[in-house]
């Protein structure tokens, strides 16, 4: 049975994407630095108790999650955190926050599992985002860990492609999660103006599911219409999410 491992796997994009998996028969392990809240459960699915930004505890947890496996088919660097807000009073915590989770986590994964997933032609598939595209006032920084791990995306592919690894790379666009239960901004009700975590999981599923010798390196998911509601604010801007 192939393996697949995602993180931030416990809510949201991330959750979706492991249950779809899931439903395509792949044996999943699930990180997350809380499962609490998640009711997901099958024989299929294993959730794993890890905090990316930790890097000695996420090398820790691969090491034997890759022990006891012995392969991995499907990498998905899914985690990600945001804060949102003028760059001049943005706490440098919050920064260092986002470089971890979305960038550093990112390539750390990546190359403890890389031998494995070269071994088994498999794919890292990246969660990144608009921002990572598209500039935005009061994202400088969110925005800059996003087109990191664009980046890190583009050249990873060139380097692995010959070992029939494939590398993939998500750009969802605002999309309808527990991500903005802090901010003082959400996506629109209108469903054309919001992703769900299902459509992005949809994106990933179409991706993995190629023919030998095709790659979707891209995929860019974004609503019909643009709706931002605005919330009352009650304190300094800013987004989470496992």
């Amino acid at each position: 049975m192939d393996v697949a491992l995602v993180t931030g796997a416990s809510s949201g994009i991330g959750l979706a994407i492991a249950a779809r998996l899931v439903e395509m028969g792949y044996d999943v392990y699930g990180y997350a630095r809380d499962h609490e809240k998640s009711d997901f459960r099958h024989d299929r699915y294993t959730a794993v108790e890890c905090d990316v930004t930790d890097t000695r505890v996420l090398l820790d947890r691969t090491e034997e999650l890759l022990r006891s496996t012995g392969s991995l088919k499907i990498l998905v660097n899914n985690a990600g955190v945001g804060f949102f807000g003028p760059h001049a009073t943005m706490a440098p915590d919050r920064i260092e926050r986002m470089v971890r989770t979305n960038l550093i986590a990112p390539m750390v994964l990546t190359r403890a599992t890389l031998r494995h997933l070269e071994e088994s032609r498999g794919y890292v598939v990246n969660i990144a985002s608009t921002a990572a595209l598209i500039p935005g006032s009061f994202g400088a920084a969110y925005g800059a860990t996003k087109a990191g791990l664009h980046q890190f995306g583009q050249a990873l592919f060139s380097e692995v492609r010959k070992s029939g690894a494939r590398v993939v790379t998500l750009y969802p666009d605002m999309t309808r999660t527990s991500f903005y239960d802090e901010a003082d901004f959400e996506p629109g009700e209108d469903p054309g103006a919001h992703i769900t975590p299902e459509c992005v999981a949809d994106a990933v599923a179409q991706a993995v599911d190629q023919r030998e010798g095709t790659v979707i390196t891209q995929i860019v998911l974004r609503p019909q219409r643009t709706q931002v509601a605005r919330k009352a604010r009650k304190g300094p801007p800013r987004m989470k999410k496992d």
